[in-house]
């Protein structure tokens, strides 16, 4: 089986697979589904690593204690046999030393509790009226000019104005996070290059000396904001350090709406072009949060979780050694036809269980509340204020392989 930019050997399960070529990254599904069919664990030639696309491998192996976000905890790099790390980046690593998503316990248990009473449901659902006004404020600003560029002039904006202000960063701070966190996660994309690496690590350097000012700020003078319970919180008779507030802060900001701006570009193209009615896909509370669990299954905005093997063991006949690599496609987990039938079909009726998309274990993303709560306030009113909504043009998707989101999406109404 095979394509310009995808071949698979079922019996070795070597795969060569061109991220960068847009007829992988513009519909990735299509590629998955042939994975599915030949060999849903394979190793990815250019990547030199295995990777797993099964759903009940996925599931496990995110809350498989042998692996793990870090190594170095455990071993050294002379032990690996891995080199210094790059001076050119040191900001960046300095950034993502106490950084949630790279940490395991204890550390990471220790940030996590500090944080997570912060993001449970009841909680962010206090936030549903300031979604709900800035949304409609957005709204008002191009309702009457009959089309749009969404995510510039919408979906870029709520997600980050929300969860800074969780935070406690004022809002006319939205445009220059965007900018920091574009550069910041260009870490974490197949496209990387020497100049991305510049960049994320200059974006480093300059979030976490702002930050440093605001907790300053706030120690001076708290405030009911989760950077000032973070500073003045203590658990187990410890205050969190300033590296450890600056990591956790950055990733929050950036978890915290990165991925929900391409998920709601996402979710309204798929919309858009499956053919139904959008009132019947939102006509009450719980039709509304099965469409938005559709919507995150089959076109989740983050599509890879990489993890070390902590210590040997054999994964679906892989002979795996400590330090080795291993990746976890979250959204080829979503469209595991055992798990959900008819897989590439976008069904909102589904009761197959729950997608992959905001991963599991110990590390399932602290801001999926929130984001749920914005995709289930947000897509209903848009379809509900614009009317006879469309596609002005077939939207770009960005080669920004292993995140899945537009260039831009253009509307008329």
């Amino acid at each position: 089986m095979s394509a310009s930019f995808l071949s698979i050997d079922p019996g070795t399960r070597r795969v060569w697979l061109d991220a960068r070529n847009p007829g992988f990254f513009e519909n990735p599904n299509r590629s998955y589904a042939e994975l599915h069919a030949s060999t849903p664990t394979f190793f990815w030639e250019q990547q030199q690593q295995w990777f797993f696309a099964g759903y009940d491998h996925v599931n496990s192996l995110l809350r498989d204690k042998r692996f793990g976000r870090q190594i170095l905890h455990i071993t050294s790099r002379e032990a690996l046999g891995w080199p210094e790390p790059p001076a050119h980046t040191r900001h960046f690593d300095k950034a993502e030393e106490w950084s949630l998503l790279e940490l395991e316990p204890p550390e990471h248990t220790r940030l996590r509790t500090l944080v997570n009473r912060a993001f449970v449901s009841r909680h962010v659902e206090k936030m549903s009226g300031d979604i709900t006004d800035l949304a409609n404020r957005l709204i008002d600003g191009f309702e009457a000019d009959g089309k749009v560029e969404l995510l510039s002039r919408f979906a870029d904006i709520i997600p980050v104005t929300m969860i800074a202000r969780m935070i406690g960063i004022p809002d006319e701070m939205g445009p220059q996070l965007l900018k920091w966190s574009h550069d910041y996660v260009g870490m974490y994309m197949f496209k990387r290059s020497r100049a991305d690496e510049e960049a994320a690590d200059r974006s480093a350097r300059e979030f976490a000396d702002y930050l440093r000012g605001i907790i300053a700020e706030r120690r001076a003078a708290p405030r009911e904001d989760l950077l000032s319970q973070m500073i003045h919180t203590r658990h187990r008779d410890q205050f969190l350090t300033e590296d450890e507030l600056i990591s956790t802060t950055i990733v929050l900001l950036n978890a915290g709406h990165e991925a929900t701006v391409h998920q709601l570009g996402n979710s309204v193209r798929i919309i858009l072009e499956s053919g139904f009615d959008p009132s019947t896909l939102f006509a009450d509370a719980a039709t509304t949060e099965r469409t938005v669990e559709e919507c995150l299954r089959i076109c989740a905005p983050v599509h890879i979780f990489q993890r070390y093997c902590l210590e040997p063991c054999e994964i679906d006949g892989v002979c795996l050694k400590r330090g080795d690599k291993i990746g976890l496609i979250l959204a080829a987990a979503n469209l595991d036809g055992r798990k959900f039938p008819d897989p590439l079909t976008f069904r909102p009726e589904r009761n197959d269980g729950a997608n992959l998309s905001f991963g599991a274990g110990i590390h399932f993303c602290i801001g999926a509340p929130l984001a749920r709560l914005e995709l289930n306030i947000v897509l209903p009113l848009l379809f509900h204020r614009l009317r006879g909504m469309k596609l002005a043009s077939t939207p770009r998707v960005k080669d920004v392989y292993h995140f899945h989101g537009l260039e831009r999406l253009d509307l008329v109404w």
